[in-house]
């Protein structure tokens, strides 16, 4: 008689309870590719939670609206999680004063500790000792914008960009992880320190081991970036193996 049994699940390791760190994360309402990713990028004993916040566009007026109910869905994750971290790229670095606004508002609602995706970028790219860099968007031309003048402001030259100009966040992740890569190499630069594919929405992370093997630098995510802030800011030094060397400094 068969077993009963599900066929990839015969580790009691799978089931991530987070005993070591539960990390609770507002998201997007349209992302369905930031829990996937980052979920991966766990190591035992640690778990993601999340709530969500409507964002469906690119508009400046969708990007900020996300913004508006910080609070509320920062105190739902409260109940469940150690740190509460705000992930979209777009948002998060919509202006250099949006980083500092945001924690605020989620520290003073919850108690908690927080992150937002730009920080996590910026500790990345000091940690990796990068200054200049190639990025690679699915977004509108007013949305690359914004972003690099948030990395100006840290210091972090674009060289290049390129954008697919995509608005609606349900397109985001219909593009292939072999579409990235070849998006990618096809838009490298002799003189960038490193790659960043931003997007939470975007199906990057099964690439980055392939990009820099083949472009010889590092490559960044935004779900790579949080994934790792996260751990590194909560005391979870495993390294995580195949998204990447970032993954692997702590």
């Amino acid at each position: 008689m068969a077993g009963h049994g599900l066929s990839g699940h015969s580790s009691a390791n799978a089931i991530r309870y987070g005993w070591r760190l539960r990390i609770g994360m507002l998201l997007p309402s349209v992302n369905r590719v930031a829990e996937p990713e980052i979920s991966a990028m766990m190591p035992e004993g640690v778990s993601l939670h999340t709530t969500r916040l409507k964002l469906t566009g690119s508009t400046r007026e969708e990007l900020l609206a996300m913004t508006e109910k910080v609070e509320e869905g920062a105190a739902l994750l409260a109940d469940a999680v150690d740190l509460v971290v705000f992930h979209c790229t777009a948002v998060s670095t919509f202006d250099p004063t949006m980083e500092g606004n945001l924690k605020r508002r989620i520290e003073q609602a919850t108690g908690k500790p927080s992150m937002t995706t730009s920080e996590a970028l910026i500790c990345a790219f000091r940690t990796l000792g990068i200054r200049r860099i190639v990025l690679i968007t699915p977004y509108i031309k007013a949305t690359n914008e914004r972003e690099i003048a948030f990395l100006a402001h840290h210091g972090i030259e674009v060289l290049s960009d390129a954008g697919m100009d995509i608005a609606e966040g349900c397109r985001m992740p219909s593009i292939e992880p072999g579409e990235w890569y070849r998006y990618t190499v096809a838009h490298q630069h002799p003189d960038a320190d490193a790659y960043f594919l931003s997007c939470t929405a975007i199906r990057a992370a099964p690439v980055i081991a392939a990009l820099e093997r083949d472009l010889g630098k590092p490559v960044v995510t935004s779900n790579q970036v949080m994934a790792w802030q996260a751990l590194r800011r909560s005391g979870v030094r495993d390294q995580v193996l195949g998204f990447g060397r970032l993954l692997e400094q702590f």
